[in-house]
């Protein structure tokens, strides 16, 4: 397997719903900053400075599946392990275990794509292949 990074979290008061437990989409919001900690921890430069090296403006999502195992409250510190555990063409899966001590609150993969700007007049953007450099950084 490849590096694994824990980008850590402190649950708040505001992050819960009224029965005390975390809001579900707090846990993707979570998710996701942890996906962005996983590439600096790497070594990989933040995305607007990627952009002029390398065309790539960030690492959307394209796909979700997330395995809810155990409630998270208030006061609870949550430790987000990240990984990535498939390269594919134009296209990677990071894997996050959320945690709680030794407790598993989550597991989550997502497919996404390492994305640049379309060229020309033509709005949007194109995954294209993960740069080598990238790959052995976050390998």
């Amino acid at each position: 397997m490849g590096k694994e990074v824990i980008h850590r979290v402190q649950v708040e008061f505001g992050d819960c719903d009224p029965a005390r437990i975390v809001w579900f989409p707090n846990f993707f919001r979570w998710i996701d900053a942890a996906s962005r900690n996983f590439f600096v921890q790497c070594g990989v430069p933040p995305w607007h400075e990627l952009e002029q090296s390398h065309g790539i403006i960030g690492t959307p999502l394209v796909d979700t599946q997330a395995r809810f195992i155990q409630t998270a409250s208030y006061g609870d510190r949550l430790d987000i392990h990240t990984r990535i555990t498939e390269w594919r063409g134009r296209s990677f899966v990071q894997h996050y275990r959320v945690m709680r001590d030794t407790t598993a609150i989550l597991e989550c993969t997502e497919v996404r794509i390492f994305a640049a700007r379309r060229s020309g007049s033509e709005p949007g953007i194109r995954a294209v292949e993960a740069p080598p450099d990238i790959r052995a950084m976050c390998s």
